[in-house]
This record gives structure tokens, sequence and C-alpha cells, in this order.
């Protein structure tokens, strides 16, 4: 499907969550940060969510937080019930928990992305949703391309690399994650 004439392009920034129509383009840009997108292939709805941490440090306090996994994904889960659906009819991909710090420290399952990818997993698991495609892990960060309108998610990788003079430069790759 091609790009709406009048497309509406969201910028996700860390803790933020959108959900919306046919007519959206969302994207966001990750580190350790993990995004969580759904998509209901016969409405054309979805959204996206850009959770920076596992969870909430302390007590909660107020209003849904989407920097904490459980409540940003909560705070999606209200989008697909006002939309009069049911998590289940949604495609779910999972992006992000790369680690950041390579060059200082041993990547390890401790690091803050990885932590963030293994909450995913968990919170998917609790809500009944499967993921049909993730692009998680790994060294670098992602730039992040959700077009609501056909379900397509473009990824792309930025992995640090290396040179020769020992300065670090970025690979850059593209990836399509399937419908």
């Amino acid at each position: 499907m091609h790009k709406p004439a009048h497309a509406i392009e969201i910028f996700l920034q860390p803790g933020e969550v959108y959900f919306g129509e046919r007519d959206t383009r969302i994207r966001t840009l990750l580190g350790s940060c993990v995004a969580v997108t759904v998509w209901h292939p016969g409405l054309l709805v979805g959204g996206m969510c850009h959770y920076m941490l596992p969870k909430h440090p302390g007590k909660k306090h107020g209003a849904l937080d989407g920097r904490y996994a459980d409540e940003a994904l909560e705070l999606m889960l209200q989008g697909i019930r006002n939309a009069g659906t049911w998590p289940n009819e949604y495609q779910v991909k999972l992006f992000g928990g790369g680690h950041m710090f390579s060059a200082h420290q041993a990547v390890s399952k401790d690091h803050v992305g990885a932590k963030n990818v293994e909450m995913a997993r968990v919170l998917m698991k609790q809500h009944g949703f499967s993921a049909c495609a993730e692009h998680l892990g790994d060294v670098g960060h992602r730039n992040i391309f959700f077009d609501i309108w056909s379900g397509h998610v473009w990824v792309r990788h930025q992995p640090p690399v290396a040179c020769k003079s020992g300065i670090t430069s970025n690979n850059i790759n593209g990836t399509l994650c399937p419908q």
C-alpha cells in the first residue's frame, strides 16, 4: 500500500506512546530503550510505545508513566480497548534493547537494554501477545519507522564499527520487518 497523500508523521520521544489510525507513520530512535508496535490488519489502526526502563524504581503515583515498560504497555492496551478491539487481534513487533556502551564495558545480560528486552518478553506473555517480528539486543542504535496504513516497520540498525584509527563510525543497513 502506498503512503497516503495526507499522512501524519509522529516522532516518539523516550517515554511516549501513540495509538492512531491508518494515515499515520510513527518514528523513533532507540538505543537501550525498547519499542513495541501493535497493528490491527483489519481496521488499519495501531500504535507504538518507546519505554526506557523495565520497571518503576519506586511506588507508582498518579498517571501512568510511559518511561516504564509495564506502564507503557498499559497505555497501549488502553488504545486497543478504546478501538473496541482485543490484544490477540494485533500483530506485535519488538525493537531495541541495544548495548550502547560496548566500548567501555563488556556486553552482558546486566545492561539496561538486555533488561528492557527481558521485560518486553515477560509482558508479551503476560498479556497474551505473540511477537511476529523482532530486532532486539546487539550493539548500537536503531531508527524505527512504522507505517500504520500497511503494518510495515522499517529498521535502520547502526552498530558502531571500530576503524583502523580507533575512532568509531557507523555502518548503516536497513531491514524491512514483514507484516
